[in-house]
């Protein structure tokens, strides 16, 4: 056999493996979440031809297998027991409720699954983002608009994804979307098919077409009625108007957000109202490395009888913006309890949206897969690709959290930890005995004489979580 063949035969053999442990992967997680079963209570069944769990099968494992359903059909390599058309109908079925599956899934991964991993005192949290969905080489798509691209600075064609998902800090999952077209007329290219306004195809085009910070609210309501929780809400300065705070609050639900630079908005601070910029230009700022400049407790809102809203309190944390040292960024807490250090790693959670959008528009094809016009078609293709993602993320929590391990956790270790107090006492210690030694400069002598001394006077619990640094620094 010649080296080539050989080497061919290597990488058929590899992708083989590979392509095995993908459909074990695919197959395990559509069985044990009974994905086909969500799929016939949201609607997307077929009543004859070939069974949905095949199809739906086939669109989940095309982008892991680096392949497309057009080049299969354009090389001849299509060998599916269905056509294209089968899945174009399936994808397109206006009574297929593509929300309801996504927000059922993923409360039973979340309330099955994740929760069982994570301890009652980590706080998890509600996301809430959304990103350009462009359509700019389309014409004729159903709802199309025009859409301001945050990153390019300027318009496009397409639409905004607005979606919610859950974190626990350690695995994101989406939760419900919504598809967003403008709310102006003038902006739309084209306008939505007539559909009977009792079915639910007329309701999705009507919430596309609705106020984005009414449909946040819609996607929140309808993820806590079937089954999902969360401590907070995080969201960036764009949904940050003190009036959705408060329905928030009233959901019962508290808020970690960032709040908009605006002399417009203010705030009760004392007996004086005051915007986010004078609130920090009339306070004392932490010196030093503090992680925080400035915190203020301030009341926000206004009453409003007609829909049960009240001014509540709130924290505003003012942190140091890192791309630009003499800027600031403003963070606001409706939760009192929590210390600013512990606001600000919250808000921090938030960021696992972004890596979300990221890897389903650069590897889970969310954007260039389906090109169609159907606006079903598009909202069951995201679907598609949230359960994807969903698959990626519950493979990589079971490949770095021990506890999934079974009954070897039990023996290893009770909770993804943020950081143990042994190593907490050690940094701290550390940073303090290096700071001694070079203000001071003492010999090693009496830097010994000094930490054997300190440490003695403390109590035996924090000798014993030092006891590692102390042999070090003395050794």
């Amino acid at each position: 056999m010649s080296i080539v063949s050989h080497n061919l035969k290597t990488d058929y053999s590899d992708e083989m493996i590979q392509n095995n442990d993908l459909n074990r992967s695919v197959d395990s997680f559509i069985s044990k979440f009974e994905v086909v079963k969500h799929l016939y209570r949201c609607g997307a069944g077929k009543a004859r031809g070939v069974a949905i769990s095949v199809i739906f099968t086939y669109l989940l494992k095309l982008v892991f297998m680096n392949k497309s359903m057009y080049m299969q059909m354009h090389q001849g390599k299509f060998t599916e027991a269905f056509s294209k058309n089968a899945v174009y109908r399936f994808l397109d079925n206006p009574k297929a409720n593509w929300q309801k599956y996504t927000i059922e899934l993923s409360a039973d991964i979340i309330n099955n699954m994740l929760r069982d991993l994570t301890s009652k005192e980590r706080r998890d949290a509600f996301v809430i983002d959304d990103s350009l969905f462009d359509r700019s080489r389309s014409k004729n798509v159903e709802l199309l608009s025009r859409v301001f691209d945050h990153c390019g600075k300027g318009y496009k064609k397409g639409f905004r994804l607005l979606t919610l998902g859950w974190s626990d800090g350690a695995t994101f999952l989406p939760i419900d979307f919504c598809l967003l077209s403008s709310t102006n007329e003038k902006n739309r290219f084209n306008s939505a098919k007539d559909f009977d306004h009792r079915t639910l195809a007329y309701r999705r085009r009507e919430q596309s077409q609705t106020k984005s910070t009414d449909v946040v609210m819609q996607l929140l309501e309808n993820a806590v009625k079937a089954g999902h929780s969360a401590k907070y809400v995080l969201f960036d300065s764009w949904f940050s108007e003190p009036v959705n705070i408060q329905r928030i609050k009233k959901m019962g639900l508290d808020t970690i957000a960032m709040i908009k630079k605006s002399s417009k908005i203010n705030y009760l601070v004392g007996e004086e109202k005051l915007n986010v910029k004078q609130i920090y230009s009339r306070n004392r700022k932490r010196r030093g490395r503090s992680k925080y400049l400035l915190s203020v407790d301030v009341m926000l809102g206004k009453e409003d009888k007609v829909r049960g809203l009240n001014p509540i309190e709130a924290k505003i944390v003012y942190v140091r913006n890192r791309s630009n040292r003499k800027d600031w960024l403003a963070i606001i807490c409706t939760d009192m309890s929590l210390s600013e250090e512990e606001i600000i790693a919250q808000y921090g959670k938030r960021w696992a949206i972004e890596v979300f959008f990221k890897t389903c528009k650069s590897y889970l094809h969310l954007v260039k897969e389906y090109r169609g016009l159907s606006f079903d078609a598009m909202c069951g293709h995201i679907a598609v690709v949230f359960t994807r993602y969903m698959i990626l993320a519950i493979n990589r929590r079971y490949s770095d959290d021990q506890r999934s391990l079974g009954e070897i956790f039990f023996f290893m270790v009770d909770e993804i930890a943020d950081i143990t107090f042994d190593d907490s006492m050690q940094i701290i210690f550390t940073a303090l005995f290096e700071a001694i030694s070079v203000v001071f400069q003492p010999t090693e002598a009496k830097m010994t004489e000094f930490i054997n001394a300190f440490l003695g006077g403390l109590p035996d619990y924090m000798q014993s979580a030092l006891s590692p640094m102390q042999e070090a620094l003395t050794a």
